[in-house]
């Protein structure tokens, strides 16, 4: 935007900077290294391996500080209405009115958790509030040790059922088909690659190379690979309904699975994940708004498309 001498504010419900990277669990790495994980300018810090949370909010942090962004932080937008020619934006702090609104609240503060008939009457988290293996490691209320769930066949069910098998904690990786692993050498760089040819193929109006997936689910990060190889981390049939999980005995059901694109402050600007009015424009969710954009480095040429777009038309109206 600055580069197209826009006038623009950007609103964040966080209160600091980072994104949802300030709220995984610790624990949690990029996959791939500091290198391939840059956003355009400036380059991410080099680290040893693959960058945790800590190093990615830094950071973010760092980048918003030396660019000077116009952040405002603790403003959480809830509604935003077509009022043409302009948009009103509700938000916890007062109104707003843009000429273009750029959606890119990303997935975090939207996790998915699937129906299954029967009660759980243990206790219940998502990859969102995972908080590491310290409290699985005590006793429960009950006096008995925890005895853990894991759901979600992808890379956060992966991890955190390595991370609590390696932490030893008795956990049960339950899944809805057998893992696919991903080559040993196949990191975030390759899958970078292979976007980044998807994304080339479909400006060039070429047929698509194929996703990403069709190498694996799942990234052989070190924990995962160590709890794999040594026979700790082996995926289970799901179960049909909860009451199996308290006839069992377990204490804590973990859902890794996944989350939904967090498009609640956009009521009727989106249909089929097409924008419905001028002026719209949604970044940045993964594939529906193009291959590998929900990621650090992969958002960057569609967020230059969007910010070229949105000049075109402020300028188109002026």
């Amino acid at each position: 935007m600055r580069r197209q001498k826009l006038d623009f504010l950007i609103l964040d419900a966080n209160s600091s900077p980072g994104g949802a990277w300030q709220h995984v669990w610790d624990s949690l790495t990029l996959f791939s290294d500091a290198h391939s994980s840059t956003l355009p300018g400036w380059p991410m810090p080099s680290y040893p391996g693959f960058p945790p949370a800590s190093h990615v909010v830094d950071y973010l942090t760092r980048y918003e500080q030396r660019y000077d962004l116009p952040v405002r932080h603790g403003v959480a937008v809830e509604r935003v209405l077509d009022d043409d020619p302009r948009f009103r934006l509700l938000t916890t702090h007062g109104e707003f009115r843009s000429r273009t609104v750029v959606a890119a609240t990303g997935t975090w503060s939207a996790p998915f958790i699937p129906f299954y008939p029967g009660e759980f009457q243990g206790r219940q988290w998502h990859t969102a509030s995972y908080p590491g293996p310290n409290p699985f490691l005590t006793s429960t209320s009950s006096g008995h040790t925890s005895r853990v769930a894991v759901v979600g066949a992808g890379n956060s069910g992966a991890q955190i059922a390595a991370e609590l098998a390696l932490a030893g904690v008795d956990t049960t990786w339950f899944t809805s088909h057998p893992p696919r692993w991903m080559p040993d050498d196949v990191d975030g760089r390759v899958l970078f690659s292979r976007n980044r040819q998807r994304m080339l193929a479909k400006l060039r109006g070429e047929p698509d190379p194929g996703p990403e997936t069709e190498l694996g689910d799942i990234v052989m990060v070190p924990p995962v690979l160590k709890a794999r190889d040594s026979g700790l981390l082996r995926a289970t049939d799901m179960f049909s309904s909860l009451d199996e999980l308290d006839r069992e005995g377990f204490s804590d059901l973990i859902w890794a699975t996944g989350f939904r694109p967090a498009l609640r402050p956009f009521p009727g600007l989106l249909a089929e994940g097409k924008p419905t009015v001028e002026g719209f424009f949604p970044v940045g969710y993964g594939s529906w708004t193009g291959p590998g954009s929900a990621t650090i480095t992969g958002v960057s040429p569609y967020a230059r498309q969007v910010a070229a777009d949105v000049a075109k038309l402020v300028r188109s109206s002026r």
